[in-house]
């Protein structure tokens, strides 16, 4: 007996796209190539990043070891080779002869570390107790809402420089410069924890009666597998846009708190410590002391804050 299937035509073989073509076409990659905006800055945000990490490969100079400096380069003008020693700089030099390009892609890797880092501690601390706000309900709700609710009638600003104060405070004056970073790392991520927190809350509600969670519970789910494994994946969309934005903001939080004089230490300078130096200048007529690490930090954290509220539109799907 023979077997008529094999005289039937087979189906031609099914040519899987390739991983590079699936990313290129997917929604988000499709909407940021229609978005000029928005991937001019991504662009913007990455190459600045960049430059920061590769810092000391980029810049000319050190401008944080003495053995570089030359204080008779003090006060170059931009591109204009300097009365003394001949040598010309890109962004001009300060008072101590330091290189201001150079003293800008350093500053700006410890303004996008404490930013970075502070949104991270802001949003693992936020995620974790809107999680247990959200699940457990009851009156450890009402203490983690109620204590959410008194720290947003206050700016985030002026928490931040309270916590700020009190650790320093705590702090014996030799060891202040060495931890003034993490001090403002946690003081940041203190004052930005509440926005996180209640928009997890918020979706938690709606997450936790839903049917994949009666039936994890159904199967003997313990309530913390359950909001790990099972809500948190549900509610990530509207946390990466907030920790996008966030970003800025931490950024331009840490460089108002150094220009004020209680954020990064000069040994440390970050963005906000570089303005506050150049202020001193600026009526002087050395006004690209400022002037530069200004432009910076503006660019910077409009080019993030412009990515964010594309992510923002991109994910809503009320919007696709």
């Amino acid at each position: 007996m023979t077997d008529k299937t094999a005289d039937l035509p087979q189906p031609a073989a099914v040519q899987r796209p390739s991983r590079f073509k699936e990313l290129w076409e997917a929604d988000l990659v499709y909407n940021l190539r229609r978005s000029p905006v928005a991937l001019i800055s991504l662009i913007v945000t990455l190459v600045l990043i960049l430059a920061a990490v590769f810092a000391p490969l980029i810049a000319p100079t050190n401008p944080f070891d003495p053995a570089s400096l030359n204080l008779m380069n003090g006060f170059s003008a931009p591109g204009v080779p300097n009365a003394f020693t001949g040598d010309t700089f890109l962004m001009g030099t300060d008072d101590q002869g330091r290189d201001v390009f150079s003293t800008i892609l350093y500053g700006m890797r410890i303004s996008l570390f404490v930013g970075v880092a502070a949104v991270l501690f802001a949003m693992i601390l936020g995620i974790t107790l809107g999680l247990i706000a959200g699940y457990v309900g009851g009156w450890i709700e009402t203490i983690i809402m109620r204590i959410a609710d008194v720290q947003l009638t206050f700016p985030s600003i002026l928490v931040a420089m309270l916590i700020t104060g009190v650790a320093k405070g705590f702090t014996p004056p030799a060891y202040r410069d060495e931890v003034a970073i993490f001090v403002l790392i946690l003081a940041i991520g203190l004052s930005d924890w509440v926005q996180f927190a209640r928009v997890v809350r918020g979706a938690t509600l709606v997450e936790k009666n839903k049917e994949y969670v009666q039936a994890a519970r159904l199967i003997g789910r313990s309530g913390g597998g359950i909001m790990l494994r099972h809500i948190l994946p549900n509610v990530l969309s509207p946390v990466l846009v907030i920790a996008t934005i966030s970003l800025a903001l931490a950024i331009i939080a840490e460089a108002t708190l150094s220009f004020l004089g209680v954020g990064a230490p000069p040994t440390q300078p970050s963005l906000g410590t570089l303005i506050r130096i150049g202020q001193g200048f600026l009526f002087s007529g050395e006004w690209w002391i400022l002037f530069f690490p200004a432009v910076t930090l503006l660019t910077l954290a409009l080019a993030v804050n412009l990515l964010g509220d594309w992510l923002r539109d991109a994910l809503n799907p009320r919007l696709r």
